[in-house]
């Protein structure tokens, strides 16, 4: 039965709680009149998030009245320097929260370290802090609001429940995509009428996220995890097969879930961003990012990136802005040096790539194509997995040290390889964001991925990996 495979314990996208909880908002929205519809999503939104740790909607409750009125005041304000003040003030508030709860403890083992290198103790007391669910992906949405109403692409909401809607919106609530208030808040104010079309096409995303996920990265899950946990008894060729398919886990696992959201969303008439676009067949690095969590990438280059002067700028400021944004993007996936090292490898990638090109030579051919752009891939996100640098470097010391075997391989391995080329046939061939599939072909879709999610379906209380951020 198909949900056996979704576990019984939470509001994942992947539970029976979420699909009973989505069925009743889905039928309410369209039963109440469109003047309470926005209640109706903000108190689904609310429930939705409370279901994990309901004390931490506090924390949104109070970014949402700082931004709600701190947008209000950039907008009205005429004076630049106090216009700025507001923005800063706004800024500050988000990043304080996100930095508290994400980075205190990260902050205070390295100061710990950094004072134990002079014989100096750490007073700072440690304190047990969990990290609220999503809080990454909707501090960034919050500062991207005031960001745009700043720049005047953007009018300040001025119902406090539509903006609060906007931040709490929970298709996209908890791992995004991280949208831009001028995509998404109109569309709370207008009165969408139900259609089969569109929820057809919504539910082609979402039974293709439920594939992605449920299929390929739980399965991929249950094969890599004991590797990594024990890689020190890994042959080279083990290893480096796990490195590889956890390249395939983390994009069916993150863009499941932006499938997922946007075609929710798409029924409920609420359109969202793309988040993915064939990212492993990109060409070369840059265009991987491009094509990578384009929300995020996307959200660094506008608000970053381009202030600091992007590539319009001199060689060495350039090569520094490339810098800020991968090292910042690392840190902003989770408080632990493997992350930043993560993003500096990528900044690293770049400007051989742009080194690459300025020449001409030989080695664009050898570099800058879809293969050597996966590997390359493939190879930061050993750091990205690994629990710490030194189990990092271990792992990669152990790839160029062990024995080779393909004594690991068996019949999971072999269903899990043919299922990783249908979906690479599928993203090859199918634009479930553009190109709407017609008539039979819409159901016969919808069936074939409902059959391989029932038969090949893994039923381990696997959570979505960037819920951790």
């Amino acid at each position: 039965m198909i949900t056996s495979f979704f576990y019984h314990c939470s509001m994942l996208f992947n539970s029976l709680n979420f699909i009973y909880f989505f069925i009743v908002v889905l039928l309410l929205y369209f039963s109440v009149p469109h003047k309470w519809r926005w209640l109706l999503l903000l108190s689904a939104s609310c429930y939705f998030y409370m279901f994990f740790i309901p004390v931490y909607i506090l924390i949104l409750f109070f970014t949402i009245i700082i931004d709600y009125y701190a947008g209000i005041w950039i907008e009205q304000e005429k004076n630049q320097r106090r216009k700025k003040t507001f923005l800063a003030l706004s800024i500050i508030a988000n990043v304080s929260i996100l930095v508290f709860f994400k980075y205190y403890s990260f902050l205070n083992d390295n100061l710990s370290a950094l004072l134990g290198l002079v014989n100096v103790e750490n007073k700072v007391p440690y304190l047990n802090i969990i990290l609220p669910v999503g809080l990454s992906f909707h501090t960034f949405q919050a500062m991207s609001y005031n960001f745009e109403i700043y720049r005047g692409k953007q009018k300040a909401e001025r119902h406090l429940g539509y903006y609060a809607l906007f931040v709490l919106y929970f298709p996209q609530l908890v791992a995004g995509p991280i949208e831009r208030p001028q995509n998404v808040i109109h569309q709370f104010h207008r009165k969408h009428q139900w259609k089969w079309q569109r929820c057809l096409h919504g539910l082609q995303l979402i039974v293709y996220g439920f594939f992605k996920k449920v299929v390929i990265a739980d399965r991929i899950a249950l094969l890599i995890n004991p590797v990594f946990n024990n890689y020190t008894n890994a042959s080279a060729t083990e290893l480096i097969s796990a490195i590889l398919l956890f390249s395939v886990q983390i994009f069916c696992d993150f863009s499941g879930y932006s499938d997922i959201a946007i075609g929710s969303s798409k029924i409920l008439g609420i359109e969202l961003m793309k988040n993915f676009d064939k990212p492993y067949f990109a060409s070369s690095i840059s265009s991987f990012w491009r094509k990578w969590h384009i929300s995020l990438s996307t959200w660094f280059r506008d608000y970053i990136y381009i202030p600091l002067g992007g590539s319009k700028t001199s060689t060495l400021f350039h090569y520094r802005n490339l810098f800020v944004i991968f090292l910042l993007s690392g840190i902003w996936h989770g408080a632990n040096w493997t992350f930043v090292i993560w993003g500096a490898i990528h900044a690293f990638y770049i400007l051989i790539e742009i080194q690459i090109n300025r020449s001409n030579s030989s080695l664009k051919k050898i570099f800058i194509n879809p293969i050597s752009t996966f590997l390359l891939v493939s190879l930061a996100w050993i750091f990205f997995r690994s629990p710490s640098t030194h189990d990092a470097l271990n792992i990669v010391h152990h790839c160029a040290t062990s024995s080779f075997s393909l004594s690991f391989i068996n019949s999971n391995y072999i269903i899990t390889i043919a299922l990783i080329l249908l979906l690479a046939a599928s993203e090859k061939k199918l634009n479930l964001y553009e190109t709407k599939l017609n008539g039979s072909k819409e159901f016969v879709f919808l069936l074939l991925t409902l059959l391989f999610i029932s038969i090949l379906g893994i039923s381990e209380n696997e959570q979505f990996i960037y819920f951790q951020f």
